[in-house]
């Protein structure tokens, strides 16, 4: 795992933190981390949505699309 050193963290993000920990019992430390991966979290979670709008309006603009298999099949069994 790797380590990391904030600096010049500013005072009222500091304490925020320290408080949202002593408030669940959790360092600071766990506290952070676990802001770290929510952020990470929220940010592919937003990519994921975008990507599954962007299938909506696909598939609403040019219907669903065959499936592909049949005609792999087809041609692998015609080869022998």
């Amino acid at each position: 795992m790797a380590d990391v050193k904030i600096r010049n963290l500013d005072e009222l993000t500091y304490e925020a933190y320290r408080q949202r920990a002593e408030e669940q019992g959790i360092s600071l430390e766990e506290e952070l981390r676990r802001a770290l991966k929510e952020n990470l979290f929220k940010e592919r979670q937003g990519w994921a949505d975008y990507l599954m709008e962007q299938h909506r309006k696909f598939r609403e603009q040019h219907g669903e699309l065959p499936e592909s298999w049949p005609g792999i099949r087809e041609d692998r069994d015609t080869r022998g």
